[in-house]
């Protein structure tokens, strides 16, 4: 059987390589918030004709408005962001495109303040904070407090690789992105849930078998079931990223990239640091008696 928690190190050293340079990307250019978050305008226009990024530039120019985001998609699809317009300028705006670009079809037109973006990244941090507060209390009650902070600590694990990687290729992400964290973590609690029930099961079962050995048995008891129920799910999100459009990729790439990362969590890093938690505190007790 292969050991998984004697080989922990191995695993706490691979998040590493991820989730630091994803940090580091995070505090120098931080996410490549949508309008959602930083309030403004975004119109995606398919025209009828091949246009260039550099023609929509000169119309927004020319409009007198500020773009630092238009960007083109297959089938003439352009995504441009400007910021906060009066209805007025919006018209005339798209008045202009039609007149200099040709006939198009409008996708999408909305516009959004700034204040709403604060108050929706306030809402975000405040949901996910009762959520893992409402975790631990749910694992501890079911199981112990040691184990409800080692199931937490991976879904924080699992935001910051998702988060990060958002950060380091600088996808546009929007208010989608609260649903996506949401659901990562609980999709990754699930699969932690169903491992720690059999650790539990294990140690009523195996008595006087060591715990390193004990969680291994564990985990590769529901090893088939954690791999399977993922890659179903991926199979779902892979065909919507490839067929779903532009408007879904990134909220789908973002699942991809936290569904995987929870089954890595769930598997490598969850019974690892519950192992490390009662090992240290396995070590303290030696060395009071030693004392």
């Amino acid at each position: 059987m292969f050991e998984i928690i004697k080989r922990r190190k191995i695993w706490y050293l691979i998040s590493a390589l991820i989730i630091i340079p994803g940090l580091i990307s995070l505090f120098t250019q931080g996410l490549n918030l949508g309008i959602d978050f930083t309030g403004g305008n975004i119109v995606e226009i398919k025209f009828d004709q091949n246009i260039s990024t550099a023609q929509v530039r000169k119309v927004v120019e020319n409009e007198g408005l500020t773009s630092n985001y238009i960007q083109e998609s297959s089938g003439n699809v352009f995504l441009i962001r400007t910021e906060v317009t009066t209805e007025e300028q919006n018209t005339k705006f798209l008045r202009a495109l039609n007149d200099e670009l040709g006939s198009y079809e409008l996708l999408r037109n909305d516009r959004v303040g700034p204040t709403v973006g604060k108050e929706l990244t306030q809402k975000a941090i405040v949901s996910l904070a009762i959520a893992a507060v409402l975790m631990i209390i749910y694992i501890t009650w079911r199981f112990e407090f040691k184990q409800g902070v080692a199931a937490v600590v991976p879904l924080l694990h699992d935001v910051l690789v998702t988060v990060g990687i958002l950060s380091i290729t600088q996808l546009e992400v929007d208010s989608s992105l609260v649903a996506v964290i949401l659901t990562i973590i609980g999709y990754s609690i699930n699969a932690t849930i169903v491992i720690f029930d059999r650790i539990r099961e294990n140690l009523h079962m195996k008595k006087g078998m060591k715990l390193e050995e004990l969680i291994d048995t564990s985990l590769w008891q529901t090893m088939a079931r954690s791999i399977n129920t993922t890659l179903t799910v991926l199979f779902v999100l892979v065909a919507l990223y490839l067929f779903g459009g532009s408007t879904i990729s990134t909220f789908v790439l973002a699942l991809i990239i936290g569904v995987t990362s929870g089954l890595y969590s769930s598997i490598f890093i969850a019974s690892s640091i519950w192992y490390d938690i009662l090992d240290s505190r396995r070590k303290g007790k030696k060395a009071v008696k030693a004392a």
